[in-house]
C-alpha cells in the first residue's frame, strides 16, 4: 500500500489539534480540503480514523493505534527537517581539517580563528598530520578539507581549491653568520657543517632528500626534528644549519636572530594544496570555510 506522506501529516495534525477546522488553520488550507484528505486516507486504509464529538473529533480505536506509530515517524521527520535547516543556517554542524603544524600556524590559523568567530556553533576538529596521512584521510572521507604538500601525490582523487607556493631556504644563527657573506656550494655546506632537517617519513623531508640526490649528495643530518619551530630554535642556538620555509622565518630574519645562506644550487619551489575529495559534496560548514579562504 502506497500512501502519500502528506495524508499522514494531515492525520497527525487533526489528531493533535482535535478539530478539522483547527487542522485546516494550522496547515493554511481549507476545511473541505482537510476533510477530503481525511476521507482519502480512510478509504486507502479501509477503516475510520475519527468520530465526531461536540468539541470536534476524537480518534477511534483503530485511529489511536495508527497515531501511536505515525506520530513517532512524523516527529522524526520534523526533527530531521529542523536539523537540516540548522546545518544550512550554520547553527550546528562540524568541520574537519587536517594540516601540518607549520602551515596551520603561519598560513591557516588566522582563517580558522575568523571562522570560529563567525560560526561559533560549528564544532571544529583540527588534526596535525603529515602530507601522506592527510591525503589518506581525505581519500577515505575522514576529513572535509586537507592542506598538504602536492609533491609526489596522486592528485586525481582531489579537487585543489587553492595552491600555496612555498620556498625553502637554509638559515643559521649568529654562530654561522659568516657563511652568509658569500654563496656557498651545497657540497661544501653538507660536508663541513651540521645540518638540521625534518625527520624522515614526511613529504617535506622526501622533497629535500630528492633535492640533495639531484646534486649527487647523500645527506646524513646531525639533527632531525619533528617540526619546523624546533628546527628554528636549534638554528638560533647555533646548533646547525636548518632548512626551513622562508616565509615562516621572516620575523627571525628581520630581527637578525637568523641569517639566510646563499646556496649556489637553488631549492626549487614547491606547492601546497588546499584540497577536498573529488566527487564528495561539500557540507555547508566546509563551503563557508573555503569562502573565508577566498578560494
Amino acid at each position: 500500500m502506497s500512501i502519500n506522506l502528506e495524508l499522514y501529516k494531515i492525520f497527525v495534525t487533526i489528531a493533535t489539534s482535535g478539530s478539522i477546522s483547527k487542522a485546516a488553520k494550522e496547515l493554511c488550507t481549507s476545511q473541505p480540503a482537510i476533510s477530503q484528505a481525511l476521507k482519502q486516507l480512510e478509504e486507502k486504509l479501509g477503516g475510520q480514523l475519527f468520530y465526531r464529538n461536540p468539541k470536534g473529533v476524537s480518534l477511534t480505536v483503530e485511529g489511536e493505534l495508527m497515531f501511536q506509530y505515525i506520530e513517532q515517524g512524523y516527529s522524526l521527520m520534523q526533527t530531521a527537517e529542523r536539523k537540516f535547516s540548522e546545518l544550512k543556517q550554520m547553527h550546528a554542524g562540524q568541520l574537519r581539517i587536517s594540516v601540518c603544524s607549520a602551515v596551520c600556524k603561519y598560513d591557516l590559523l588566522q582563517y580558522i580563528s575568523k571562522y570560529h568567530q563567525d560560526y561559533p556553533n560549528i564544532k571544529l576538529y583540527i588534526k596535525d598530520e603529515s602530507s601522506h596521512e592527510i591525503a589518506r584521510q581525505l581519500n577515505v572521507g575522514e576529513i572535509d578539507i586537507g592542506i598538504f604538500n602536492l609533491h609526489n601525490q596522486d592528485e586525481s582523487h582531489f579537487n585543489i581549491i587553492k595552491t600555496l607556493q612555498m620556498k625553502d631556504c637554509f638559515v643559521a644563527g649568529a654562530t654561522y653568520k659568516h657563511l652568509c657573506e658569500e654563496p656557498i656550494s651545497l657540497k661544501k655546506l653538507t660536508e663541513n657543517y651540521p645540518l638540521i632537517l625534518l625527520q624522515q617519513g614526511g613529504s617535506t623531508r622526501e622533497y629535500m632528500d630528492e633535492y640533495f640526490r639531484s646534486h649527487g649528495i647523500g645527506v646524513e643530518p646531525q639533527i632531525e626534528l619533528s617540526n619546523m619551530d624546533l628546527m628554528v630554535e636549534f638554528a638560533i642556538q647555533g646548533l646547525g644549519i636548518a632548512c626551513t620555509m622562508k616565509d615562516y622565518v621572516q620575523e627571525e630574519l628581520q630581527s637578525k636572530l637568523l641569517y639566510e645562506l646563499k646556496v649556489t644550487e637553488n631549492i626549487p619551489p614547491r606547492s601546497l594544496g588546499i584540497t577536498t575529495k573529488k566527487g564528495m559534496p561539500l557540507s555547508t560548514a566546509a563551503q563557508k570555510f573555503i569562502d573565508i579562504l577566498g578560494a
